[in-house]
């Protein structure tokens, strides 16, 4: 009886082992295949955020119109290497900026036809620079409807916004947008005195591919504006008016606002881009000295010059770098 007893002790012992080593078999074999599946999981998830985060990067980059600073003569050596004469040339203009000028870094615009607008506009944003001085005497919120009610410019319902190419009659609300798109942000920018927190607004803004053409064509109107009174001011033959209209009405492609407009307003942004003439009318317009450093013509007169010429000793200054007269970047001392 006592041996009966201990075998069968023995035997449930046995089988209560052999029980519990299955459910440690099946246990264990469970856990192993949550693993893998999590491990699986975790791996689909991460690339799937990895992915998502370059989109976001690219598109993100993509919309940045001016990129953050970076060296002068590494942008150099990247941009020119070779031997070639003109690759040659243009090291030799980026070092002369860097050693004779003092230009330590570059800020890379975006390239497009809105490029020099673009350049000019960020500096004037981001230095804070205040409203020109004719810009706070008169409502420029006004100026579409001036143009077309007391001077009768009813041609002005042709204006174009760049690659959007619009024209017709809203063109005057189309217009006010931009003009308040302008006004709205110069004020809020050139009252913000903390320069980081200014230039965080700037990266947003020119973040804003809307925004930001709605700006560029507010400043184009203005020149139109200025260009119209010039011509009023010839025609009734009153106070002397800046040489620099002389020479833009000097030009057949625009002997008077109609033409200035449909033959060069209207195609910047889209298939055309400031030339001199016009560069010396927008800093007319903002009242900036704008100083242009220009490296293809390194070592002749034409390297340096500002626009306007006569410009006034209380105007702001910036600057701009080209490479060929068409797409500007913005140098840092």
């Amino acid at each position: 009886e006592v041996r009966s007893w201990k075998t069968a002790a023995k035997q449930s012992f046995c089988l209560m082992c052999q029980k519990v080593k299955e459910q440690l078999t099946l246990s264990m074999s469970f856990l192993l295949t949550v693993f893998w599946y999590c491990k699986r999981l975790y791996s689909f998830l991460a690339q799937l955020l990895k992915r998502w985060s370059n989109y976001l990067q690219r598109k993100l980059l993509r919309n940045i119109s001016v990129l953050t600073e970076v060296d002068l003569l590494d942008y150099s050596a990247r941009e020119w290497k070779g031997e070639t004469k003109q690759a040659k040339h243009m090291r030799e203009a980026y070092d002369a900026l860097a050693w004779t000028y003092h230009v330590k870094y570059l800020r890379q615009v975006k390239r497009d036809n809105y490029c020099v607008l673009r350049a000019v506009l960020f500096q004037i944003f981001s230095q804070g620079i205040p409203f020109p001085s004719w810009m706070k005497e008169r409502d420029i919120l006004k100026l579409p409807e001036k143009l077309l009610y007391a001077q009768g410019c009813n041609w002005i319902q042709q204006y174009s916004f760049g690659p959007e190419r619009y024209t017709g009659p809203n063109v005057f609300g189309k217009l006010r947008k931009c003009m308040e798109t302008l006004k709205t942000n110069w004020i809020e920018l050139s009252a913000t005195k903390n320069p980081e927190e200014r230039g965080n607004i700037c990266d947003m803004l020119f973040s804003d591919e809307t925004k930001e053409h709605k700006l560029y064509e507010a400043i184009k109107f203005i020149m139109l504006y200025e260009v119209v009174e010039a011509c009023e001011q010839i025609k009734n033959r009153e106070e002397p008016i800046h040489n620099l209209f002389s020479l833009l009405l000097a030009r057949d492609s625009s002997s008077d606002p109609l033409s200035f407009m449909m033959n060069h307003l209207n195609s910047i942004g889209d298939s055309m881009y400031l030339d001199q003439v016009e560069l010396l009318l927008l800093g007319y317009v903002l009242e900036v000295k704008i100083r242009v450093y220009r490296l293809h013509r390194f070592d002749t007169e034409e390297f340096q010059v500002s626009y306007p010429d006569g410009y006034r000793r209380e105007w702001n200054e910036i600057s701009l770098l080209t490479e060929d007269d068409h797409y500007y970047h913005i140098p840092i001392f």
